[in-house]
């Protein structure tokens, strides 16, 4: 009998574009697995493979977390600014 396939999305966002991959992937799939299927890592050579952030709905998680249906993986890239000296800088200008 053949695997049951799950729908998920993985999720990429920049400042100017955010781009969704709507997947159909055998139950069992890890967050890794999905986020190499959806050929986000190929189209934005930005995201560092070796040292991949992600969450599901906004939670971070292992990569090696296996997804449910309608699951959608987030792949998070490094803070450009520090959000606290973002403050302190905004602060200062007041």
């Amino acid at each position: 009998m053949a695997d049951k396939l799950i729908d998920v999305e993985v999720a990429y966002a920049k400042p100017e574009q955010q781009v969704i991959v709507t997947l159909k992937m055998p139950e069992g799939t890890t967050v890794e697995q999905a986020i190499l299927a959806s050929g986000l890592l190929s189209r934005f050579p930005e995201i560092d493979g070796a040292d991949l952030k992600a969450g599901i709905f906004g939670s971070v998680c292992r990569l090696d977390q296996p997804l449910r249906i309608g699951d959608r993986v987030e792949i998070y890239r490094p803070l450009i600014h520090d959000p606290k000296e973002a403050r302190r800088q905004r602060a200062a200008k007041r």
